[in-house]
């Protein structure tokens, strides 16, 4: 049995309101700056909710925003965060040249040295002490590392 609405203003306006902390918990979930811009979007039709109970008005307001925002915002964003990114020293190693100490199985853990430091290395192939290795990334605390 459906609940009788008198007010379809008032049902959007928490509909709206619900769809801002939708959005923003899906944000902070994914830190990816998608979710955001629909979060702003469902505020300018909360807003506009306010104002008109026409859902069509609302939805399309709702859209609009949400995709232009996306569109124009998105980007801007994006890239002011990859400048902000902080390099580690450890990045550098991805591409040099290590020297095995202690056997690495294909899919198992060994270790390598490399500018004079001992780092954990894993490697989807089997590589000798003493083989020569080339750092493919840096996994956490191990390198991923493949066989000259």
């Amino acid at each position: 049995m459906f609940l009788a609405v008198e007010n379809i203003g008032t049902v959007m306006l928490l509909v709206w309101f619900g769809i801002i902390i939708l959005a923003a918990v899906i944000e902070a979930g994914t830190m990816d700056l998608s979710s955001i811009w629909f979060s702003v979007g469902a505020l300018f039709a909360l807003i506009v909710a306010i104002f008109t109970d026409n859902i069509i008005i609302q939805f399309i307001v709702f859209i609009v925003a949400s995709i232009i925002l996306l569109l124009s915002l998105r980007p801007i964003f994006k890239e002011h965060m990859r400048k902000n990114e902080i390099k580690t020293n450890a990045d550098a190693l991805v591409g040099k040249i290590a020297v095995c100490l202690k056997e690495i199985k294909g899919g198992e853990r060994g270790e390598v040295k490399i500018e004079g430091k001992i780092w954990t290395a894993i490697s989807n192939e089997d590589i000798n002490v003493q083989d020569k290795v080339t750092v493919l990334a840096i996994k956490g605390v191990k390198l991923v590392v493949r066989k000259n």
